[in-house]
């Protein structure tokens, strides 16, 4: 777990932050019927080229030892909860999809997610956006010094509970600094006296994920895509946080 000591870490965690959130909002300006998710992944990977920013979910290793990760974004499409793989698929009219998205630029990491409606979608499908959405922005509320970390995924998992939807549980945020994945996990779910103490200078990505129906969920045979177990909608937010002596800060907001 980093601990953000000086100005010139903070600018580059910023800067990473910053480019992230560059790239997630061209592609939420690209995502429309007919563009495939290997396309978005493609424009992705030349923005990374562009500035000479590392891809890190790019060949991204396996945890229980399968192929890496083949994409530079997480392309989550419908009832795919989080870690789809780009590809030929066709975007349509009606569907939404979760882009994950993160780099390394001169040394540290930037981490993102949203979740876009393509086109017209159904009222409760454009309700579940909003609220994870919500969700996230009531989670780094609570992101100050002093706090337990508990607090940030109690508010998750209450105000997403109090809509109506289920938080998953097995896919959690996590610290991040000069790697994607730090310590300490950052759940979306639980009781607000759990969790270390939040320190200034602490560095958290926030990533709710939430399911119009059960929070099961399974992985499919490509063994990266997780999704619903009951086939329902799911939306995912995300956000890197710096905890600040002035509050929680957002390192990628569009």
């Amino acid at each position: 777990m980093i601990i953000i000591k000086t100005p010139a870490e903070i600018v580059r965690m910023r800067a990473a932050g910053e480019l992230v959130a560059r790239v997630l909002k061209i592609l939420e300006a690209r995502i429309k019927p007919g563009i495939t998710t290997g396309e978005l992944d493609a424009i992705a990977a030349n923005e990374c080229k562009k500035y000479g920013a590392i891809p890190v979910f790019k060949n991204y290793p396996h945890p229980r030892g399968g192929r890496p990760f083949p994409g530079v974004i997480c392309a989550s499409v419908n009832n795919e909860v989080v870690h789809g793989i780009p590809g030929a698929r066709i975007l349509h009219e009606g569907d939404i999809i979760s882009i994950d998205f993160g780099v390394l630029l001169d040394g540290y990491a930037g981490d993102s997610a949203i979740t876009v409606a393509v086109g017209q979608v159904d009222p409760e499908v454009a309700k579940l956006i909003k609220v994870t959405e919500a969700a996230l922005l009531k989670g780094i509320s609570n992101a100050y010094a002093g706090n337990k970390l508990g607090q940030i995924s109690n508010a998750i998992q209450n105000y997403a509970e109090k809509h109506g939807y289920h938080v998953v549980r097995e896919y959690v945020g996590h610290g991040i600094g000069k790697d994607m994945h730090e310590d300490p996990a950052v759940p979306n779910y639980g009781r607000p006296d759990r969790g270390p103490v939040l320190k200034e200078g602490m560095a958290l990505a926030i990533e709710p994920m939430i399911n119009i129906g059960t929070r099961k969920v399974n992985v499919t045979r490509d063994e990266w895509t997780v999704v619903t177990g009951d086939g329902s909608f799911s939306a995912h937010f995300e956000h890197s946080v710096a905890i600040t002596a002035n509050g929680p800060e957002i390192l990628t907001l569009r």
